[in-house]
């Protein structure tokens, strides 16, 4: 892209890339969360995600509104994403349970190395990802149009659309929420003291699997809140859809501090815009 093209469209190109930095953020705390308390990257995580977009399309297509249905008026549109929404993180945070449960606990319990661990991860997300695709006959999946598009205002050549603040407004509410859930409650402070010395916490009456079961169940629900951003973003889901977009999430995650929440946030932000 030439110096030209990017100051005439760069109102336009700030707005998309905040939006999509948002869906980047969401999706990263999977991989922040689970690094930070046992130094694993989980690229499974990828498979969680995509796991979720599927099931808020699926979900809503039972519900009657299907990829050419008309869009829902407003108090409707509510009901229908507050569903898609609890279909994701159900799917997408049982399927962080599962990995866990079936992939990583097993290795724990043996004090695997930790190639042992990616390994793992790797081959976990490949049969989630062809699992996927089999059943869906490696095609894609159109999502209905939830949500019409609006200009809410103008900022410099661009326009900034509902979906935009729906977008980067959801990130930062469920990154507050996540913050507070981390620092404030008995259940956060235990991830904090499993993250720190996970024998000592051991000692002091916490119980690391239970704890560790919580971590990935976190980072599932937050990849089911950015499946439906995903899905109302782009319009539609594929089985592979997570391989591309998880390298991107764990960049941002990389790139804002690997085991920092708020540095999650920020860097799938930047890398958006970038």
């Amino acid at each position: 892209m030439s110096f030209h093209s990017l100051f005439s469209q760069f109102g336009s190109l700030t707005t998309d890339g905040l939006a999509e930095g948002a869906i980047f953020a969401l999706f990263a705390l999977g991989y922040t969360l689970v690094y930070g308390v046992l130094r694993l990257i989980n690229f499974a995580h990828s498979e969680v995600f995509i796991m979720g977009t599927f099931f808020a399309i699926l979900t809503w297509g039972w519900l009657g509104l299907g990829q050419n249905a008309p869009t829902p008026a407003f108090l409707p549109m509510i009901g229908y994403l507050l569903v898609g929404l609890a279909a994701a993180m159900i799917a997408s945070g049982i399927t962080a349970l599962a990995v866990e449960a079936v992939a990583y606990r097993p290795l724990r319990r043996r004090n695997a190395p930790p190639l042992a661990f990616l390994i793992t991860a790797i081959g976990a997300s490949q049969v989630i990802q062809q699992a996927i695709g089999i059943r869906t006959q490696f095609v894609g999946r159109g999502a209905p149009v939830l949500i019409a598009h609006h200009t809410l205002f103008h900022f410099l050549d661009g326009s900034v659309t509902n979906i935009d603040v729906l977008l980067i407004g959801l990130a930062l509410v469920m990154m507050g929420a996540l913050t507070m859930f981390i620092n404030r409650t008995r259940t956060g402070k235990a991830i904090r003291a499993v993250a720190q010395n996970p024998d000592a916490a051991a000692l002091m009456g916490v119980n690391k699997n239970r704890i560790i079961s919580y971590v990935f169940l976190a980072g599932g629900l937050m990849a089911g809140i950015a499946a439906v951003m995903f899905v109302i973003k782009i319009g539609g889901t594929r089985y592979d859809d997570g391989f591309a977009l998880g390298i991107q999430a764990f960049t941002a995650a990389v790139l804002g501090g690997i085991g920092n929440l708020r540095g999650a946030l920020l860097g799938g932000l930047v890398l958006g815009l970038a």
